[in-house]
């Protein structure tokens, strides 16, 4: 909570000299460590490719990873990059990843799985949405 705001303090109290380098704040929250774009499992710190089928677990201890941010709407669902989509097959696979990361099954892990659960969850119903329509689907085709 305090971490970019207390070198700034001691700076204008005076108490910490301009010209004196900061110690870096080490975190070991899994949540920062899941954030950067390494290709290490937050829990277990094995190695996780998310280049892989299955991008949501780590092959090692099965904990939940981070979201994707730079995976598109159409390779989250499965679906050919067109207009033309097959809604039974997107509503199955819509089905198939909420049986996966959905928060209800993870009402027993940590908090850190629990968060990603709730962004799992809703990059898939926001995918699911945008996809199902097809004014929001050509929309997102276009942009």
């Amino acid at each position: 909570m305090w971490r970019g705001r207390v070198g700034a303090l001691l700076r204008v109290w005076v108490f910490w000299p301009t010209g004196v380098p900061r110690r870096r704040l080490l975190s070991c929250d899994a949540a920062s460590q899941a954030g950067s774009n390494s290709p290490h499992c937050w829990n277990c710190g094995g190695p996780w490719d998310p280049g892989r089928e299955n991008r949501f677990f780590c092959p090692q201890c099965r904990a939940l990873q981070a979201p994707d941010p730079t995976r598109d709407y159409f390779s989250l669902m499965d679906c050919n990059r067109s207009f033309r989509v097959d809604t039974a097959k997107l509503q199955h696979r819509y089905q198939q990843l909420q049986r996966l990361v959905h928060p209800d099954f993870f009402s027993q892990r940590s908090q850190t799985e629990k968060d990603f659960s709730e962004k799992h969850s809703t990059l898939v119903n926001d995918a699911y949405k945008t996809l199902l329509a097809p004014l929001s689907r050509g929309l997102y085709l276009v942009s």
